[in-house]
């Protein structure tokens, strides 16, 4: 007969080993955060933008698919889709909705309750979206591109890189929020510098094509190009002009001077892209946006098309190239 010892030890025995055997417990992992995504263009062209962001959210520890579910929508082209865009998203419970380009606007003023935070080459004073800077408006901030001082700069170096230069044309889109602050630096520091400009304004292909003709019949020494959207989607006719006329072109944006102009001096876009990291991460952890003051990019670069200027025959000072963040061979 077993002592009621023996007894004891063997269920202590069976005790140890059915808890040995169990699975070990572990708290339920907490559901991915739903953040929308919405943009004018393909999948395609807002790959760039998409992975900036994504590397940045996963750096600051929302990585997908563990504790991220990003739900994207590319209008391609079709803008009337946006707003249902929203409202797909609010009805799929997304915290935040990150948008960008031409989408900005009206994303930011839809009928929705969801945050939004964007990525705007534009004036967000100037488009209606904000007080100013520090006061954002619509439950969305974001980051600007506009720098609008560095147009000055732009006509800086054409002066440098062309002694004896009097005569620049500006092409800008119409439509493009803040153009007009643009334009009145680039036309005071023009008066400054000793320079002519000749403006020309476009809303649409056509009326780049009038442009173009305009001014292929009273041809500049140098054509300065607003940075925006339009821009670059046209980029190839414009630069295909003017290296067809050896008109030397610089720009805001690099991916002007890696398509052929001749410099461009403005934001890297790269890092500009990922500080919408910043934001997303912020909201989702409780901020609002009227409290997150909208940025400006602070990492600008210099990129010089050396093939362009041997092209068009222009040498560009030693003094230039060693101040160059990049230099296209």
């Amino acid at each position: 007969m077993a002592t009621d010892a023996g007894l004891s030890r063997r269920r202590l025995c069976l005790g140890v080993a059915a808890v040995a055997a169990a699975p070990a417990w572990r708290p339920a992992r907490a559901a991915a955060r739903r953040v929308g995504f919405i943009s004018p263009a393909d999948a395609a062209e807002a790959a760039g933008f998409l992975t900036a962001v994504r590397a940045d959210l996963a750096r600051r520890g929302h990585a997908e698919p563990e504790s991220l579910a990003l739900d994207p929508r590319f209008a391609e082209g079709d803008l009337a889709l946006i707003p249902k865009f929203v409202a797909d998203l609010e009805r799929g419970q997304a915290e935040v909705i990150v948008t960008h380009a031409v989408a900005t606007t009206i994303v930011v003023k839809s009928r929705r309750a969801v945050p939004v935070v964007y990525h705007f080459s534009a004036d967000p004073v100037s488009a209606g979206i904000a007080a100013d800077l520090a006061h954002p408006l619509f439950n969305a901030t974001g980051v600007t591109l506009m720098l609008t001082e560095l147009s000055g700069k732009r006509l800086e170096l054409l002066q440098q890189f062309i002694p004896g230069l009097k005569r620049v044309g500006v092409l800008a889109n119409a439509l493009h929020p803040g153009q007009e602050v643009e334009r009145a630096v680039v036309e005071d520091k023009a008066r400054q510098l000793g320079l002519r400009t000749s403006l020309h304004t476009t809303r649409s292909e056509a009326e780049l094509d009038s442009a173009l003709a305009a001014l292929d019949a009273a041809p500049p020494e140098a054509l300065l190009v607003l940075s925006d959207s339009f821009v670059v989607t046209h980029r190839r006719k414009i630069l295909d002009f003017a290296l067809a006329r050896r008109l030397p072109v610089i720009s805001g944006w690099a991916v002007m001077a890696e398509s052929g102009a001749l410099g461009s001096y403005g934001p890297r876009l790269a890092d500009a892209y990922a500080r919408v990291g910043y934001f997303v991460d912020r909201i989702l952890k409780g901020a609002a946006p009227s409290a997150l003051p909208i940025e400006q990019p602070t990492i600008l670069e210099l990129v010089i098309n050396l093939r362009t200027a041997r092209q068009l025959g222009v040498s560009i000072p030693q003094a230039v190239l060693a101040r160059a963040d990049r230099v296209i061979e």
